[in-house]
């Protein structure tokens, strides 16, 4: 009985295989770009530094079910840990590195959990098109900046838990008057010995292990309080932008701030390349119209 078992099982692994890279590329498939992003890259390419948490709003299928899920724009979060030159050859980093990244020395480069492919290191080049938001831990010590980093390295080979996607909808919109504890493995957590994780829990495990506070739980004890660990399964990319740990960095793409003799002005706003038309409106780079009139909700579609 055994035998026939595995022998079907046998048959049916690579149909299922093929099953599950037909799913992850569907999921995976990008739609195109309709308009240009927000943030300058090169100029926050320069500012980055070690320990920085990149938020990205991405352009899969799979990023539309996270941004219903997590009811957030921004759908994947990276860590930024620098590039190979930053670091002596003797780092414990650089060794971590260098044991799946074999590129340029000078390539900025990212950690992250990605959809069939696990806990990777990549270029950041790969996002120069991407709408993204730089979120810096305050106040961060560089000691802990480059642990932060090295706990993020030491997840680099580990799958990516497409069930705790699964179980944190479950969580956030909970279905039956059963406890949600009973149904879901967000509450089954135990420090160290996950082989799955996705990108937000990776990225608040590793700050948590310099206990580096991102959404902590806050509870009143008398008449002190008491800071505790919120459950890594439970974050989201927007968590780091909601944080009041993380500061935010802007570098906008069309910058209208103007200074003259090093003391900036204001204003510049006014100069930015608006439309000739005050009554023309987008709803993305490749939806606009003009509306014809005052609360008139459907104008005249024109080409941008």
């Amino acid at each position: 009985m055994e035998k026939d078992r595995s022998k079907n099982e046998s048959v049916l692994t690579p149909f299922l295989s093929r099953i599950e890279m037909w799913i992850h590329s569907w999921l995976l498939k990008e739609m195109p770009r309709a308009d240009r992003p927000l943030q300058d890259f090169l100029k926050m390419s320069k500012a980055l530094r070690p320990a920085d948490v990149l938020l990205v709003k991405g352009r899969a299928r799979v990023s539309r079910a996270i941004s219903f899920v997590t009811h957030s724009r921004w759908t994947h979060a990276t860590l930024y840990i620098g590039k190979c030159s930053d670091y002596d050859d003797e780092s414990e980093i650089l060794a971590l590195i260098r044991t799946s990244f074999h590129g340029d020395t000078d390539e900025q480069l990212v950690v992250e959990s990605l959809l069939g492919q696990g806990t990777i290191i990549t270029p950041l080049s790969n996002y120069a098109i991407e709408s993204m938001r730089l979120c810096r831990p305050r106040g961060i010590e560089e000691k802990d900046a480059k642990l932060v980093v090295l706990h993020a390295l030491k997840q680099v080979g580990k799958a990516y838990d497409i069930r705790q996607l699964f179980d944190l909808a479950r969580f956030l919109f909970p279905y039956t008057l059963i406890p949600r504890r009973w149904f879901s493995s967000l509450f089954n957590y135990k420090p160290g010995q996950a082989t799955r994780t996705v990108c937000s829990t990776m990225l608040a495990e590793s700050f948590m292990s310099v206990k580096f506070p991102v959404v902590p739980v806050i509870q009143g004890v008398d008449s002190n309080i008491a800071v505790h660990k919120r459950n890594p399964k439970l974050f989201t990319p927007q968590d780091f932008d909601y944080s009041p740990y993380f500061e935010i960095l802007k570098f906008p793409y069309v910058n209208y701030d103007k200074s003259f003799l090093g003391i900036r002005t204001k204003g510049g706003y006014r100069e930015l390349p608006w439309h000739e038309d005050e009554n023309y409106y987008c709803n993305s780079g490749d939806e606009c119209a003009v509306f014809e009139s005052e609360g008139n909700s459907a104008g005249k579609d024109v080409k941008p």
